[in-house]
């Protein structure tokens, strides 16, 4: 899927983020582990290692519907515009399915995410 389709659910891509690593952060303003993984995403955005959008889920339910979307965050992970198609696997687990990874992870945790996508 690429990027793009989000401006389905009113949600604006600039041309930026049609390359490099985006990560769309979907949280609400309530969820405690959204508050705790925003500044780790805003740090790597800071150094270059990626760009972020932040999406609040109860100010665009459609972007829920388009992905399934039932647990917050959810981060969705864009390489040059597409979402990644493959899992993320770190010490046998898989925290990246299909290019969405529910829940919150720490920031070493989340470099080796990036580093892999």
């Amino acid at each position: 899927m690429n990027i793009s389709k989000l401006e389905e659910v009113n949600i604006e891509i600039p041309d930026i983020m049609q390359e490099g690593k985006v990560i769309v952060d979907v949280y609400t303003e309530w969820c405690g582990p959204c508050k705790f993984i925003a500044p780790i995403l805003e740090k790597f955005q800071q150094e270059g290692l990626i760009k972020v959008i932040r999406i609040d889920l109860d100010q665009n339910r459609p972007l829920g519907q388009m992905f399934g979307i039932t647990a917050i965050p959810t981060l969705l992970f864009f390489n040059n515009g597409e979402l990644i198609e493959q899992n993320i696997e770190l010490d046998g687990r898989i925290l990246v399915k299909n290019g969405i990874m529910v829940g919150a992870a720490g920031e070493d945790v989340m470099r080796q995410i990036i580093d892999q996508m």
